[in-house]
């Protein structure tokens, strides 16, 4: 999972019946090549299974199933189940004229957290920004897209925003450089509206804004944003996220993700408390 995909990013339950099936060809004892077998298909198609790189073919999973041992009927019909959910596309697909493939595994990552870190030194993550602020955005990352098209894209971030309100709301955990408070996008009334927004946000219990002031110096990620997402799913581990122009990374080895958490605790020592963060932001919209 270091790579972007290039097609059919998957949802994160597919990610876990992916790992299920994984446990229980070992627990079995069984190799790819033996798997693979009892499907009359190649090794590779087993290993993307498990690595959620294909949709799960449901009788393919009921073969794979009787392979590994799984008698118990209820057992296997909540698996097919589970597997036939996750074939079906996100929420998300309805946008898929304006997302590109690689972030619509963020977007599932980020639907199924529930604690999400990132560390942005350039612009208000997109689950805080306003309208404004975030077409201003856009425009600027998609010089040449129509205007419906950031029209779409504006309409994704919003409704990417309903998920910090809804039940069992996932913690949002956000540090941000100085730079992002003193960028000009959008004009001041709409850097006035987007400072107004942070300010809200930070009185909702799941949110925690802190900011590194240019005084604390050199820190350990001033390479560039990231994202790392934790689940309430045992299968699941850690998983972090970085972008590029034109492409991302998603990284779910144990030594990989814990280098992005080291980081990102330094950081959090570095920068304002959260619970001064409000003044510093009224500061600020004062300023503009």
């Amino acid at each position: 999972m270091a790579e972007a995909r290039s097609a059919g990013a998957p949802t994160v339950l597919r990610v876990v019946l992916g790992k299920r099936l994984q446990d229980l060809r070992e627990k079995a004892g069984l190799s790819y090549e033996q798997a693979a077998k009892a499907l009359d298909v190649t090794h590779a198609t087993i290993r993307r299974m498990e690595k959620a790189e294909v949709g799960l073919k449901i009788p393919y999973v009921e073969k794979l199933l009787a392979t590994y041992g799984v008698r118990d009927d209820d057992e296997i019909a909540g698996f097919l189940s589970l597997a036939r959910e996750a074939n079906r596309p996100g929420w998300w697909h309805n946008f898929r004229d304006v997302l590109p493939d690689w972030f619509s595994a963020y977007v599932s990552l980020e639907s199924e957290a529930n604690l999400i870190r990132a560390y942005q030194p350039a612009y208000v993550p997109g689950l805080l920004q306003t309208e404004d602020y975030a077409r201003a955005v856009l425009r600027a990352g998609m010089p040449h897209a129509s205007g419906a098209d950031i029209d779409r894209a504006v309409a994704l971030r919003r409704e990417r925003q309903s998920l910090l309100t809804r039940e069992n709301a996932p913690m949002l955990w956000v540090v941000m450089d100085e730079t992002v408070l003193r960028r000009p996008i959008g004009g001041p009334k709409v850097m006035r509206g987007q400072i107004g927004r942070l300010m809200e946000a930070t009185a909702l219990p799941n949110v925690r804004l802190q900011i590194i002031p240019f005084a604390a110096g050199p820190h350990p990620a001033m390479y560039g944003p990231f994202h790392i997402f934790r689940f309430p799913i045992p299968e699941l581990p850690d998983i972090a996220y970085t972008e590029s122009l034109v492409g991302a990374g998603y990284f779910d080895q144990r030594n990989d993700v814990s280098q992005f958490l080291e980081a990102l605790d330094r950081m959090c020592a570095q920068a304002a408390p959260a619970h001064t963060t409000e003044a510093i932001l009224g500061g600020f919209r004062k300023e503009i």
